[in-house]
């Protein structure tokens, strides 16, 4: 059976498919659009204001910033992208659609968001052996614009608070304008105690501490972004939970092959083989199956696969360690079938 299922947990019948194959799929309704727009906008305009008064006054921590909010346009532009990939509908050659976009998308503002804050560290080290003096009478304006920022990169991460919780690639656009922000705060700090102390070396300082702290915050998106990448099963998702819950399922005496990967940044995909030596109970049972997984792990498409006796080797098993199935007279082709072909026997 397959069901359509909101965020409310509510479902609607689609289609009967088969007493084997069960689907449910979900889709996040928010659309951040208008968002993006605004944010794209708002940071383009912000990056030449604080370049050209960066170059006038000669300060580190404001070219730095325009050249990260810079790179955050390309991250919010990459963002976007992969948002309304996921819109285009599957076709035959791309049947899952388009939804890894928004893994690759947020990847790439970690990786960005990674280099930007290296290139600061460089420039940073390199203001802190040659010390600019006439950046201490520079205070004021250093003050204003990073202040001007501080508004901008802070209204522009409330706009994509509300998804970064269930949406990876919204959460990297969250990330890259509440870092803006904090760099944004900490020029600001930098320019007052400079004013007011003289201290020509806090600007490269100030800029290291904000760095360092970008560093962290970005290191576990890019780590989950590249593990999702390669398949892995998402933090959000226990698999020894998930393997008990269909092992308890009536009439299962052992669950096979299960695999558990990330179709996008707010899309999880489940297969697996249910041993039942009785056979299917039906499509109640598989209905029951998918909105469980559903609503225990927010995993959104489940397609699961009902047999009395394993009859391929699964991924996860050493050979020779499943029960054949019986053939009841129907021969194999003579094509290759010793090898486990993953490709064949699965229902995507």
């Amino acid at each position: 059976a397959s069901v359509e299922r909101g965020p409310r947990g509510r479902s609607t019948p689609e289609r009967l498919q088969n007493g084997h194959m069960s689907e449910i799929r979900h889709h996040t309704p928010a659309n951040f659009n208008r968002a993006f727009a605004i944010g794209i906008a708002l940071n383009l305009g912000f990056v030449l204001i604080e370049a050209f008064y960066g170059w006038k006054v000669n300060s580190l921590a404001l070219l730095a910033d325009a050249g990260h909010n810079l790179s955050d346009v390309a991250g919010l532009m990459l963002a976007w992208g992969g948002t309304l990939a996921v819109k285009l509908r599957p076709n035959a050659r791309h049947t899952y659609g388009w939804k890894r976009a928004t893994i690759l998308a947020a990847f790439a503002n970690a990786l960005l968001l990674l280099m930007a804050m290296g290139a600061l560290v460089w420039e940073a080290v390199g203001r802190l052996l040659s010390p600019d003096p006439v950046a201490a009478a520079q205070g004021v304006t250093i003050m204003v614009v990073a202040g001007i920022g501080i508004v901008i990169n802070t209204a522009t991460a409330l706009l994509f608070m509300r998804g970064g919780e269930r949406d990876l690639n919204i959460r990297g656009a969250f990330l890259h304008m509440a870092a803006d922000a904090l760099v944004s705060a900490g020029v600001v700090v930098a320019g007052a105690l400079t004013l007011w102390m003289g201290w020509v070396w806090l600007d490269p300082v100030v800029s290291l501490a904000i760095a360092a702290v970008i560093l962290i915050g970005t290191w576990g998106l890019f780590r989950q972004s590249l593990h999702m990448l390669f398949d892995g099963v998402p933090d959000s998702v226990d698999p020894v939970a998930v393997r008990a819950v269909l092992a308890a399922l009536p009439g299962v005496s052992r669950v096979s092959d299960l695999h558990i990967w990330a179709m996008g940044t707010s899309h999880v995909a489940l297969t697996a083989h249910l041993v039942m030596p009785q056979g299917s109970p039906g499509d109640a049972f598989l209905k029951d199956a998918t909105e469980q997984l559903h609503d225990r792990f927010e995993i959104t498409h489940v397609t699961l696969q009902v047999v009395k006796v394993p009859f391929q080797q699964a991924c996860d098993e050493p050979d020779g360690s499943f029960a054949q199935a019986p053939t009841s007279g129907w021969k194999r082709p003579l094509a290759d079938h010793r090898q486990h072909d993953h490709d064949q026997g699965h229902a995507h």
